[in-house]
């Protein structure tokens, strides 16, 4: 079995949630899945087995497990282990739209992996109740969804999102897929490069320069999988100049210090039938 239903959310909540992602699979070997660092917080409600994390984004956090989870923008992996089965819902969230669901800055939640509900609170709690329970699959926990983010954005006290400036710069990273310098984007907002800065870590949990990093290598991620879900083999080195690196071995220096290993190694834990599209990958 392996289910992967993705949803578009309400047109109010566009710019908060970039996604619902379902997944149910079943029939594998056991394994480990990572959870790479992207330019989205994490929001992960279970539908049968807990997520079972053996290692958090920040190596200070003790292994657990988690029914519903909630983890803000990092640059480390996460570490998921799976009895050969697993089940649930992903929330993508946009970092700039914690404040507006989440009630509080995504800064406060770097690099950290909780409990949904204690952020959420019991409504998140009976949330994920319902969501397991849910009887017509998943166009109806897709709503629940969508009904319980806009009573979330509701209720959003008057003033309280992230500055214009915070937020410009972050649409101008994301809008050169992290090519843009910091002088660049302190200069266009009319802030000292210092004070961006400490404003945008403040507010999303990443520097500027990292949030860039980030943002370039979630689009290669990306861009690989896609690759690898259709059989083709990859293409390290033009994916490396399409999305902005150096070279190929700048890539892959990235992606060991940001996944934690080299892209073939991802490949091979992620998408099985990377072997069948043409063999190894080189590394550098």
């Amino acid at each position: 079995m392996d289910e992967r239903p993705v949803a578009c959310p309400a047109p109010p909540l566009r710019p908060y949630v970039s996604s619902y992602t379902g997944y149910r699979q079943a029939g594998l070997p056991p394994g480990r899945h990572r959870g790479l660092p992207s330019p989205r917080l994490t929001l992960i409600f279970t539908l049968d087995e807990p997520l079972t994390l053996t290692g958090h984004p920040d190596p200070g956090q003790a292994p657990g497990t988690y029914d519903t989870l909630i983890g803000g923008l990092h640059t480390r992996p996460a570490l998921i282990a799976h009895p050969g089965r697993q089940s649930g819902i992903q929330v993508g969230l946009h970092p700039l739209g914690a404040r507006a669901l989440l009630g509080l800055p995504a800064g406060e939640l770097a690099s950290i992996d909780l409990p949904a509900d204690a952020v959420l609170g019991r409504d998140g709690a009976e949330l994920g109740e319902r969501l397991r329970a849910a009887a017509h699959g998943w166009p109806e926990r897709f709503a629940l969804l969508d009904a319980y983010l806009l009573r979330c954005l509701s209720r959003e006290p008057g003033g309280s999102g992230p500055s214009p400036e915070v937020v410009r710069a972050w649409q101008l990273l994301a809008r050169t897929r992290g090519a843009a310098p910091v002088a660049l984007l302190a200069d266009d907002v009319g802030w000292s490069a210092r004070h961006l800065t400490a404003r945008f870590r403040q507010e999303t949990g990443l520097a500027p320069k990292t949030a860039a990093r980030v943002i370039r290598f979630d689009r290669a991620c990306r861009l690989l999988g896609d690759r690898a879900r259709t059989g083709r083999p990859p293409l390290l080195a033009d994916l490396a100049v399409r999305c902005g690196y150096f070279d190929q071995a700048h890539l892959a220096r990235e992606f060991r210090s940001l996944a934690g290993c080299p892209p073939s190694q991802w490949l091979a834990e992620e998408f099985r039938n990377v072997q069948a599209a043409g063999g190894a990958i080189e590394e550098r």
